[in-house]
């Protein structure tokens, strides 16, 4: 298994966490393991918890990790399901959560996930393979209405009507099987004046399919609160997003968690009750270096925005 991954703004990250030798530090989405290898060589009394619905990238993550095995514990899971994980551990609170919300290189690279629009592969797109709903069920079973909004919102591209329309025409003869077959579909539906420009014609609708699949979006909004409370007074939650949709989740959230009074305007005095849970660390998102975009080109999208518990 070649499980190729470099880690992203991994420096920044290890500051933004700020660690202490003996805090407890999740790693909501280990991957390949590089950010959790530079937390848990930090550590002294300290514990590092590697979560990932990946089995592949666990089983590498124990190689990268095994130095500081006595340290560390990995656990297959959804970082949606932290609480629990946490609590089945017998932990109370947290130090500091990293997700790292981008595809991994591996994922990517590797035929057989179906992930990437450049190698032909069954529709797959499950980060977590014991799930039942695949990229295949998406694009031969859902209506061409629900294939239009989910490309449209999830993929942001503008040709998503007529794509999800090519799609259900495609299929209605035979099912729509690899990567490269749904990639030839898109490229019909899309004017060849419009493929020759920017990236490759797939790229959005594959995302698009991909956050659908793992219901990215669904999990990250009803995640960073549950994250928020799980940390001591102090603590640092680092998440690296990839594109507008994920970011937009990570700057509302902090935003809202961030605000004192919920209260309607119109409001004489405040009768809410609510308090500032976080600091923001990062006004404005952190974004790799211009040599880090030169030597890893999968950073460019990248962004870090980092909130320390109050």
């Amino acid at each position: 298994m070649n499980f190729h991954h470099i880690s992203i703004m991994l420096n920044e990250v290890i500051k933004g966490l700020d660690i202490k030798k003996d805090g407890i530090y999740i790693d909501g989405t280990l991957g390949g393991a590089g950010h959790s290898l530079e937390i848990v060589k930090r550590l002294e009394t300290g514990k590092l918890i590697g979560i990932d619905q990946d089995k592949d990238a666990l089983k590498k993550a124990k190689e990268v990790l095994l130095p500081y095995h006595d340290k560390v514990v990995l656990v297959h899971n959804n970082y949606e399901n932290i609480v629990s994980v946490v609590k089945e551990l017998g932990i109370d609170k947290i130090d500091g959560i990293l997700l790292d919300l981008g595809v991994s290189s591996y994922q990517l690279d590797e035929g057989l996930r179906g992930f990437s629009h450049n190698k032909d592969a069954r529709l797959d797109m499950r980060m977590d393979r014991t799930r039942d709903i695949s990229a295949w069920d998406v694009i031969n079973k859902y209506s061409e209405k629900d294939l239009e909004n989910i490309i449209w919102r999830y993929g942001e591209e503008r040709w998503a009507k007529r794509i999800a329309e090519f799609i259900v025409y495609e299929r209605r003869t035979s099912p729509i099987n690899t990567t490269l077959e749904l990639v030839d579909v898109i490229k019909k539906a899309i004017p060849k004046k419009v493929r020759m420009e920017g990236h490759h014609p797939a790229k959005k609708t594959f995302q698009a399919i991909r956050i659908e699949v793992n219901r990215e979006l669904e999990v990250l909004e009803n995640s960073i609160k549950e994250m928020v409370d799980l940390l001591n007074p102090g603590g640092r939650l680092a998440i690296i997003t990839f594109h507008s949709l994920e970011d937009r989740i990570v700057k509302e959230s902090f935003k809202e968690l961030f605000k004192e009074c919920i209260c309607p305007p119109e409001l004489p005095q405040c009768i809410c009750d609510k308090t500032r849970e976080i600091e923001i660390i990062t006004r404005k998102p952190i974004v790799p270096t211009k040599q880090e975009t030169i030597e890893n080109p999968r950073s460019r999208s990248a962004k870090l925005r980092i909130a320390k518990k109050l």
